[in-house]
C-alpha cells in the first residue's frame, strides 16, 4: 500500500476551507472557474479568495517547496482569458475539464491536468491508452464519471474495476463519489497515485470543514495498515 496517496480538494469557494485542507497537508487546492457550475468563482472572486488564503503563510511555505498547489478548473473557456486569470491568480496549474484539444491544451503556459471522463462503456484499455497519451505529454490525470449534464463533481462513481492498474500510475488522480466513508475501499482495490473530492467533504452544498478533515484521515488511515 502506498505512503503517499496525493489527496485534492476541490470547488473551494472560501480561504478558510482552503486553509483547513492545507494544515491537514493535502497536496492540490481546486478553485472552479467554469462558468454557470454552482462552484463557479467569477475572476474577481477566485482572486479575493486565493489572496485571503495566500497572507496566511502559504507564499512562504511555497519558497520552501511546501504547501499545496493551487490549481483552477475551466472548460471549454478561451485560452488566453484562462492564461490571464491563472497569472493574475498565482495558480499552480490548470484543469481542463472539458472538449478541449492537444493544441488547446499546448497553448495554456500553467503545468495541465486533463480531466478523463469515463463513460459506462468505457473498457480498461481504452481508459489506458487515453491516459498513458496524456501522461507522455507531461500532464497529470484526473479520472471521473462522465455525465451530460455535469462537468465534474457529480458525487457519482463510476465502475472502479475500469481502472485497475490504471488509476496507480504516476500522476494520475481518482474522482467521482468519494466520500470519507468509501475512499478507503478505492484504495485499497486501485492504490491510485492520488484521490480527488469535492462533493463528498461538502454538507448542503457547502465545504465542511469536518468532512474536509475526516476525508483526510481516511486516506491516511488505510496507508497506515501495514501491507499483507
Amino acid at each position: 500500500m502506498s505512503a503517499t496517496t496525493k489527496i485534492k480538494i476541490c470547488g473551494l469557494r472560501t480561504a478558510e476551507a482552503a486553509w483547513v485542507a492545507a494544515s491537514e497537508g493535502v497536496d492540490f487546492l481546486g478553485f472552479v472557474f467554469v462558468e454557470g457550475v454552482r462552484r463557479q468563482l467569477k475572476p474577481s472572486e477566485g482572486q479575493a479568495v486565493i489572496r485571503s488564503y495566500r497572507t496566511r503563510g502559504d507564499r512562504r511555505d511555497r519558497r520552501r517547496g511546501k504547501g499545496p498547489q493551487l490549481v483552477g478548473l475551466f472548460r471549454n473557456q478561451d485560452a488566453g482569458m484562462v492564461n490571464r486569470l491563472s497569472r493574475q491568480t498565482d495558480l499552480d496549474r490548470i484543469q481542463l475539464t472539458g472538449d478541449e484539444d492537444e493544441t488547446y491544451a499546448r497553448s495554456i503556459h500553467k503545468p495541465v491536468f486533463r480531466q478523463v471522463r469515463i463513460r459506462p462503456e468505457t473498457t480498461r484499455v481504452e481508459l489506458s491508452e487515453t491516459v498513458q497519451t496524456q501522461l507522455d505529454a507531461g500532464r497529470m490525470v484526473v479520472l471521473d464519471r462522465y455525465d451530460a449534464k455535469v462537468p465534474g463533481g457529480g458525487g457519482v462513481s463510476f465502475d472502479w474495476s475500469v481502472a485497475e492498474g490504471v488509476a496507480n500510475r504516476e500522476g494520475v488522480l481518482l474522482a467521482g463519489g468519494l466520500t470519507p466513508e468509501n475512499v478507503g475501499d478505492a484504495i485499497r482495490q486501485l492504490e491510485p497515485w492520488g484521490v480527488d473530492v469535492s462533493s463528498g467533504v461538502e454538507t448542503d452544498g457547502v465545504k465542511d470543514h469536518d468532512k474536509i478533515r475526516a476525508f483526510i484521515e481516511a486516506v491516511r488511515a488505510v496507508q497506515e495498515i501495514p501491507a499483507g
